[in-house]
């Protein structure tokens, strides 16, 4: 069959990285899956199934029997930016378990990091300093969580598991066990009045852009900590930037940003109170999510419905 290639298309790893994604998906097909590292793709009219992230404009429409796009990420603003994307094609995006441990793994990470005085510590080490600081009771520490999806339902339990107590907001209601759930614009206040650690999981959409602004980290109780993984493009930088150097925040840590690579001599790079790490919260395993795109590509293969099916429209 002529046209039954897949291509890899990714703005941040190599073709290196297809040869994982050709080893898993052959072994979750049971089938030797001929998938070709863009830009060497050989003949275009080839391609079926793209796995893509952060694709180059046009890339995707330079493949005239694409029948599906799949996102190797669990967002998909990166493919629907894309001016050219082709009309009518489905696309879908992973559900990794693997990628949705990682991900409540660095909240976690970030989280206990400012919650037990870390860099408080590792200056006093560095000074020769032995002093203990006042400790904050996990039972007063709360967390808030922005967005209620798989990565933010996960994150919440496992904070809530820890002994945090957490609350979450989503645009709509949502129940998650031993969470706090709320929802919509008065819901969206009351969770950052209450939060004194507040973790980013929300799409990117045009009704989260600019969500985090100066009114938002204004709501904040004095001393919160921010933890964004989830889209630069969420927040005011200057909002942000005020916030922390007016002393209102203790500090933020950041894995996104509008512009990645961030950029040199943007101030987030040697802020004291800013932590930067470059888009690394949730790297996409091909060992735990093949199957994930294995399903889908049987689903297609057999005109079945296709599961984690984008909307558009909708953004996410």
């Amino acid at each position: 069959m002529a046209a039954n290639a897949f291509v890899y298309i990714s703005a941040s790893h190599g073709g290196g990285a297809a040869d994982g994604w050709r080893t898993r998906l052959s072994e979750a097909l049971g089938e030797s899956v001929d998938l070709r590292a863009w830009p060497d793709i050989g003949d275009p009219a080839d391609i079926v199934v793209a796995l893509a992230w952060k694709p180059p404009p046009g890339a995707l429409a330079s493949l005239p029997n694409l029948r599906l796009i799949v996102s190797t990420g669990m967002g998909v603003d990166h493919l629907l930016i894309d001016p050219r994307l082709p009309p009518g094609i489905p696309i879908v995006r992973i559900i990794d378990s693997g990628l949705v441990g990682q991900m409540a793994e660095y909240a976690i990470y970030q989280a206990l990091h400012h919650h037990r005085d870390m860099d408080a510590y590792t200056a006093q080490q560095r000074r020769g300093e032995w002093t203990e600081i006042d400790f904050t009771d996990t039972a007063e520490r709360r967390v808030g969580v922005l967005g209620l999806g798989e990565i933010g339902a996960d994150t919440a339990r496992k904070f809530a598991a820890l002994g945090f107590p957490t609350a979450g907001w989503s645009r709509t209601p949502r129940v998650v066990e031993g969470v706090e759930c709320f929802h919509g614009t008065d819901g969206f206040q009351a969770l950052l009045a209450r939060t004194d650690i507040l973790v980013d999981v929300l799409p990117m959409t045009s009704q989260t852009a600019n969500l985090l602004d100066a009114r938002a980290f204004a709501t904040l109780p004095g001393g919160a900590y921010f933890i964004n993984m989830a889209r630069g493009g969420h927040v005011v930088d200057a909002d942000l930037l005020a916030a922390l150097d007016d002393g209102h925040l203790a500090g933020a840590a950041l894995d996104v940003f509008h512009v990645e690579p961030l950029p040199a001599g943007h101030p987030y790079w040697n802020h004291p109170k800013v932590r930067v790490t470059p888009h690394v919260a949730g790297p996409t395993n091909p060992r735990t999510a093949a199957e994930s795109v294995a399903d889908n590509i049987r689903r297609l293969r057999e005109g079945r419905p296709l599961a984690n099916l984008i909307d558009r429209a909708a953004g996410y």
